[in-house]
């Protein structure tokens, strides 16, 4: 299934708490569920006004669908075309 990244701008949302983060986790985790198996929440880094989710689905469109029904900005929606780490130098 394609996986995205997407960025989005939430000014502050570093300062957030673990309860605060807790609850916005479950937020999207709700939506997830109404949505069905096609989408999928990978995982997450909060920075200082911004969060960047890896994603797994089948369109752009559902992504965007997600993030408008749990309340999130999507500010950007790119698709992952390649992923590299140390071990590639390796090959």
């Amino acid at each position: 299934m394609p996986q995205f990244v997407i960025e989005r701008e939430m000014p502050g949302v570093g300062n957030l708490g673990p309860d605060d983060l807790k609850a916005a986790s479950q937020g999207s985790c709700d939506v997830l569920r109404q949505l069905g198996t096609d989408i999928q929440w990978v995982q997450s880094f909060v920075t200082e006004h911004k969060i960047y989710c890896l994603y797994r689905a089948p369109s752009e469109d559902l992504i965007r669908q997600h993030a408008e029904m749990a309340g999130l900005p999507a500010d950007s929606v790119v698709p992952i075309r390649a992923t590299i780490d140390p071990t590639t130098a390796e090959g």
